[in-house]
């Protein structure tokens, strides 16, 4: 098997590769600097030379906030460019896994999406992700779309990277407990993508850490587990007004995942806890 990986500059990418890596599989990571997703000449000469098996798609346009005013920019990497991946997957006859979030779904409730549920979203990037997901279902039989959410890795900026870095020089913080979903560990996520590389069995999957929580519950799980000392007031949403409206609801229901016979991805509290021992591995804290 030979596998190329997009985006691997980013959290995702860099662990797909590495989990790759260790399986002793080829494996090839891209980024901008290789090839624009947005044109579409060099997307289908760059896979038609490689010539991967599989490809997976973690490159993405994902400054949800700046979307909003950069609303071309945002469909043209994420929708277009996501297009071009699959025709150029098409052409070679690879496997496509195509990363998605849970920001295709409106995020009302408190039920759990389930994979076929009706999409909504509120906001730029999701309806640029939500077309790529079109644009995959469209062209190719061969794919993988797996949605995930509120992820965090070792090579790139997050929200407990965030909180570390704000509980050096405080000791109360003020987070959202308003909106609800479930933390995605990008070394766990990169070894259930590497499953699924293997099999034929194509579909749409939800895959996060096991668990839900807010914002501000993740937070003080960072804090306990890192042995900080800072309280956290939780607040609602409106007292920190973003630019891009953000799902209150970002429950994902992980049923396609088991009836694959796909392993479910270990409780996220277990991935905080791995995270903060790989992050003082690199000696970034």
């Amino acid at each position: 098997m030979k596998v190329l990986v997009t985006g691997v500059t980013g959290q995702l990418g860099h662990d797909c590769v590495n989990e790759f890596m260790s399986r002793g599989v080829e494996v090839r990571g891209v980024s901008s600097r290789d090839f624009s997703l947005t044109d579409e000449t060099a997307v289908k000469n760059y896979l038609a030379e490689y010539r991967p098996d599989v490809v997976i798609h973690a490159a993405a346009y994902t400054a949800v906030d700046k979307a909003e005013d950069e609303q071309d920019v945002c469909m043209a990497v994420n929708a277009d460019g996501t297009r071009y991946i699959a025709q150029a997957c098409q052409d070679i006859d690879a496997k496509l896994i195509y990363i998605s979030t849970d920001y295709v779904f409106p995020g009302e409730g408190e039920a759990d999406y389930e994979v076929a549920d009706t999409k909504g979203p509120v906001n730029v990037y999701g309806r640029s992700k939500l077309a790529g997901e079109q644009a995959v279902q469209e062209l190719l039989t061969k794919y993988f779309i797996v949605r995930i959410s509120w992820v965090f890795g070792i090579n790139g900026k997050n929200f407990i990277r965030t909180m570390l870095n704000l509980a050096a020089g405080h000791k109360e913080l003020t987070v959202v407990d308003d909106q609800i979903g479930s933390p995605t560990y990008t070394r766990d996520l990169a070894v259930l993508l590497a499953d699924m590389a293997a099999t034929e069995k194509y579909g749409i999957y939800h895959a996060t850490n096991e668990g839900v929580c807010s914002w501000a519950e993740l937070a003080e799980e960072v804090f306990r587990q890192a042995g900080k000392e800072v309280t956290v007031t939780p607040v609602p949403s409106s007292a920190y007004p973003t630019k891009a409206q953000r799902p209150k609801n970002s429950r994902l229901s992980k049923a396609s995942l088991t009836a694959a016979g796909f392993s479910l991805l270990p409780r996220w509290q277990d991935a905080v806890g791995r995270y903060l021992i790989e992050l003082q591995s690199v000696d970034t804290l």
